[in-house]
Formats: structure tokens, sequence, C-alpha cells
């Protein structure tokens, strides 16, 4: 089960289409208890990062969503929902965002025009399972004027050419995040989101972030997950959106 955060962030309801359309049930929640049991979260986000951290304190939900993460659940960021994951944004006034991973979040240069906007290719530094069935090169749909920097390189799993080379993917064990809208890509962009589903289901953790597609080889059987805490009241099945 994939908990969707509710937060006001504008583009929850795409990305409830796409899950939606791939048959993935999931629950739209700014609940703590239910975001914390699910087996996948996925951030979505578009707007302004200080306008984005003002919600999700109004809502209680910056310390869920490090909780989430530490819990090594696959959690996917969209957009904005990337951006934060970062230690602070320049967007504005200089502000502190969620530290879960170090970096900055970085206006584009002044002699390009911003936003960002329209499709535009991500090449792959690796292999990774979220991106499995997706050619390099592939492209998504962008729309944005920051990008993130992080302090690590190595956090970045495929980048893209706008004036500068920025991180479009990251990855940390089983957190990932893209700057570009995988709900408003077509093919790839579903693809994408049902590679995501599938490591939900998978149960993947992070011995199982490994740089290569052939899903779980290696591995052996998996044990029966669990049932889902969260009441069948709550979720969303395809039929039900």
């Amino acid at each position: 089960m994939i908990a969707v955060i509710e937060y006001g962030a504008g583009n929850l309801g795409s990305v409830v289409n796409a899950l939606t359309h791939l048959g993935v049930p999931h629950v739209v929640t700014d609940d703590r208890a239910t975001i914390l049991a699910a087996d996948g979260v996925i951030f979505p986000g578009v707007g302004a990062t200080a306008d984005t951290m003002a919600n999700l304190r109004a809502r209680g939900l910056v310390p869920v969503i490090a909780e989430a993460v530490e819990r090594e659940r696959p959690f996917l960021g969209i957009c904005v929902g990337q951006q934060v994951l970062f230690s602070t944004s320049d967007e504005g006034a200089r502000h502190d965002c969620l530290d879960v991973l170090r970096g900055e979040v970085r206006r584009f240069p002044d002699d390009l025009i911003v936003p960002h906007m329209g499709w535009n290719g991500v090449r792959r530094r690796h292999e990774h399972p979220l991106f499995a069935g997706i050619p390099d090169g592939a492209e998504f749909y962008f729309v944005h004027s920051y990008y993130v920097a992080p302090v690590d390189d190595a956090l970045v799993l495929g980048e893209t050419e706008y004036g500068v080379t920025f991180a479009a993917a990251i990855a940390r064990g089983p957190l990932v995040a893209t700057q570009f809208h995988p709900e408003k890509s077509g093919r790839w962009g579903l693809q994408l989101l049902h590679n995501f589903a599938a490591l939900v289901e998978r149960g993947l953790r992070i011995a199982d972030c490994g740089l290569r597609n052939d899903e779980g080889a290696g591995h052996g059987p998996r044990p029966p997950r669990p049932a889902s805490p969260i009441p069948q009241s709550a979720i969303r099945n395809p039929q039900s959106s």
C-alpha cells in the first residue's frame, strides 16, 4: 500500500490519477499513523519550497517525513517533493528545508529563461530499478526554476542539461526523488511509477538497491508480506478514484 502525502500540493490529483491508471492501491493522507504504516510513500509537490515547508509544518508532517525515510521503506519525492528533502533553499529568502539529504536548492543562472518547462532528456549515472525498462536519455516533463545541488555527488542517479547540468533524479537506498513530473511524462513516466510500485510490492530495502535491473536476482524467494494495517475504507482502488 502506498501513502500519498496530502499537504495541499497542486499535483496530487495528477499523481493519484496516474496510480489509478496503473491499478496501484493507494491512500491520500496527512495522518501520521497511516503514512508510517504504509509499505511505500509518495511525496508530491509543486510551487515554492517556503510554501511547501509552511504547509508541512502546519500539518505536523516534518517529523513524519523524516521518520518515514528512517524506516527505510520505498519513498518517492516528486519535483518540490525532491527539493525540500535537502538542507536549505535559496528560493526567496534563504530558508531551511527538511535536511533529510545534505545539499541546497539553487536558482538557475539569470541568463536562462525560467521556468525550465517542457520535455528534456535524463541521462543516467548508473542503472537502478526505478528506471527499469526506460531507455537512457528518455524524456520527461519538467517545470521548475530551481534545482538541487547535493553535497554528496553519489546521490545523483540521473542528470539533465539546461544551461547547467543538474540532478534530475537522486537515490539513497530506498529513497528516490525526481525533479521532473513522472505523472505528467507519458509512457516513461508511467513506467517509472510502475517501477516504484513494484519496489514497494517487493518490500525494497537498502540491501536490494543495487545497481542492476534484474529485479530480485540472487535474493531467492521472499516471504509473504504482512497485511497492511491501513483500514480498507481508506484505500483508493482503481475503481473508486
